[in-house]
């Protein structure tokens, strides 16, 4: 069941007709021990979804949170770009507990259609297409969504310490395009796409599998509930495994498309 965020309120799909939603909130959804039941008990089919080309992001009260280094890839990346540190990521990569940091605060999230942005003091900037867990107040994933964890490599090359300023700042977090609660996970095999173009020309296209990822969902959850509370639920994106190579910066204009079926396609444009 697919959850759309628009400006006049919220409209379900669920994979045949749609629905709006009584009396609805993304902070009631992610305070429920069932978010999938609530949901379908304040459902009312209506005529059709008319889905706008741009949304709001699926969140409101959620913080947004995310794991670095579990894709192999991404350990090689992030040693290539911080020499001087470079065994830091090769020791998280192979230790028990992930890393973990905050991202973003809903005032600096943008949906599908928002633009993303680039730090104006860093020279060296990239997309990081994500795998989204929804996940309730009491820890446990209901639902995924697509996430885009815009990153200064510059600024965290230059020391790994700079991480929050290379992570958090105004539009630097993109969810979408909607929220997909599912019963059961979705398969390893599932592939995440990325794919930029400028001024209608393809500079770069990767793709990976959630059967890549070295962690388990549930185990970065546990890990991100270990002695922290989530009043209203929240997102984790759990790494990249796609990452371009290091002479490719991103530019404004630049127009990013993260895929991930069946999620769908999440679609911004660079600042």
């Amino acid at each position: 069941m697919k959850v759309y965020h628009t400006a006049a309120g919220v409209a379900v799909y669920d994979g045949r007709r749609w629905f709006r939603a009584r009396d609805f909130s993304f902070d009631r959804l992610f305070r429920e021990s069932e978010p999938l039941a609530w949901l379908r008990s304040r459902l009312e089919e209506c005529a059709s979804g008319d889905i706008p080309e741009r949304l709001l992001p699926p969140l409101e009260g959620q913080e947004v949170w995310a794991a670095g280094v579990t894709y192999l890839r991404s350990r090689e990346a992030r040693m290539e770009e911080s020499e001087r540190e470079s065994d830091i990521y090769d020791r998280v990569y192979r230790a028990d507990r992930p890393e973990l940091f905050f991202k973003a605060t809903a005032h600096r999230v943008v949906g599908h259609g928002g633009e993303v942005r680039i730090r104006s003091d860093s020279r060296w900037n990239v997309p990081e297409a994500e795998f989204a867990l929804a996940v309730n107040r009491e820890g446990r994933v209901f639902g995924y969504t697509i996430g885009n964890d815009m990153s200064s490599r510059s600024i965290e090359g230059d020391n790994p310490l700079y991480l929050p300023q290379a992570k958090i700042y105004d539009g630097s977090c993109a969810l979408g395009p909607c929220l997909l609660l599912s019963e059961g996970n979705l398969p390893p095999m599932t592939d995440i796409s990325l794919r930029i173009t400028r001024q209608d020309d393809e500079v770069f296209r990767g793709t990976t599998q959630l059967s890549m990822m070295k962690r388990t969902p549930e185990e970065l959850v546990g890990y991100l509930f270990r002695d922290n509370s989530f009043p209203n639920g929240c997102y984790l994106l759990t790494g990249t495994g796609i990452v371009p190579d290091n002479d490719f910066t991103l530019a404004s204009g630049d127009e990013i498309e993260i895929t991930i079926e069946p999620i769908g396609t999440l679609r911004n444009r660079v600042a």
